[in-house]
């Protein structure tokens, strides 16, 4: 099976599953010299399968995940705590409701070129067999039984998640 058929295959099981937003983080120019803060705009929705988010027209990598949530100033004991709070509050600021979750710095990824041999982003041919590195130290998984058992993770999720 190729790599768009098992993903087409994952589509067809997820039709009425729940969907994450995507979003990408815009900084608008300048009017007279002055900045205004970045926002997050909207560009879809897709299904999220742990590093893969499953669009009906795409497949992509994940990036940065957030909850839109209104500015507030707060003292961080890390950068990154600052950073990830800016981009929620871009992401709220885009129009994004409160709470909810926002896919920011995700990457496009080419089914067609695993089916060649060559790899996209986690997604890479192991012998012929479309498979995908689920995590930067992890071996490699079949995509099959990756999306399998990301898709029942996702209709029938563990109590309490």
């Amino acid at each position: 099976m190729t790599t768009a058929e098992l993903l087409d295959q994952a589509r067809a099981q997820l039709a009425g599953a729940p969907r994450e937003a995507l979003g990408e983080l815009v900084v608008p120019r300048r009017i007279l010299g002055i900045s205004r803060p970045p926002r997050v705009e909207s560009r879809g929705t897709a299904w999220h399968l742990g590093v893969l988010l499953l669009a009906d027209d795409a497949v992509c990598a994940t990036g940065d995940v957030v909850r839109a949530r209104a500015e507030a100033r707060r003292g961080y004991t890390a950068e990154s705590q600052r950073h990830r709070a800016e981009l929620a509050a871009a992401a709220r600021r885009g129009g994004f409701a409160e709470g909810e979750t926002v896919h920011i710095g995700w990457r496009m990824l080419r089914p067609d070129a695993v089916d060649r041999g060559e790899a996209s982003g986690p997604l890479i041919s192991d012998d012929g067999v479309p498979s995908i590195r689920w995590s930067t130290s992890g071996g490699l998984m079949p995509l099959e039984a990756y999306l399998s058992e990301r898709v029942a993770l996702l209709l029938d999720p563990p109590t309490g998640a």
